[in-house]
């Protein structure tokens, strides 16, 4: 199975809100996902992010691979894409 870490959208029209999931590729955009990892919301300035670190680093260590959106969300939290090997 192919994990990715992406978003899904919730909220209202033109007020969206999301949350960072990790789930399988062939599943749809808000559809079932493994894990909630975190939320995103872009209506406030500085956009509010909230993530479980540890969680984002595990998924990403078992090799899902982040969309474009959430690979820049992690750079700008410092999250980098391949975990540190122990």
């Amino acid at each position: 199975m192919a994990v990715r870490i992406r978003l899904t959208r919730k909220g209202t029209r033109k007020r969206p809100f999301y949350r960072i999931v990790a789930a399988d590729i062939e599943c749809p955009r808000d559809g079932r996902f493994l894990e909630l990892l975190g939320t995103y919301n872009p209506m406030v300035n500085p956009a509010a992010v909230t993530l479980k670190e540890d969680r984002v680093k595990y998924w990403l260590g078992e090799g899902a691979l982040p969309s474009t959106t959430v690979r820049s969300i992690l750079k700008r939290q410092g999250i980098s894409q391949a975990p540190a090997e122990a």
